[in-house]
């Protein structure tokens, strides 16, 4: 089943948001929730994840019918981008070097940045390239 397009883009914008923070006060604990909102978006599907439900239950109902859908395994798979580089910042935050919790950060937020601003996503053009170069010779 399709989802809309805007969910996805709004969560970036959540998470853009949430990133920013992270690397404004070095919050390893607001790193863990985003790693945690990744998680659940790869893992369960975006529709699923925090942000997910908050575009569903708050946002959507706010605005009219949609109209442009697209599968869910692109951003599905670029919330599992996500939650590598989220992984390797709280590694950072923990362990050290405090450089890598900075340069993973700063990478996810680029990225959902993108997305939220012109709606370019990096991690779904990733899969796509993937697919296309994985793809059974015909």
């Amino acid at each position: 089943m399709n989802i809309d397009v805007r969910g996805p883009r709004f969560g970036a914008a959540v998470t853009a948001v949430v990133l920013a923070v992270v690397l404004v006060t070095g919050s390893g604990a607001l790193l863990g929730w985003q790693a945690l909102c990744f998680a659940v978006g790869a893992l369960a599907g975006v529709g699923r994840s925090p942000y997910g439900w908050l575009f569903r239950t708050v946002v959507r109902p706010r605005l009219g019918p949609p109209t442009e859908f697209e599968s869910p395994r692109p951003p599905r798979f670029a919330q599992a981008v996500g939650l590598v580089f989220a992984v390797a910042g709280l590694a950072g935050c923990l362990w050290g070097p405090p450089w890598l919790a900075l340069a993973a950060t700063a990478c996810a937020l680029a990225a959902a940045f993108l997305n939220a601003v012109f709606a370019y996503c990096l991690g779904c053009e990733l899969y796509l390239l993937l697919r296309r170069t994985t793809a059974a010779p015909r």
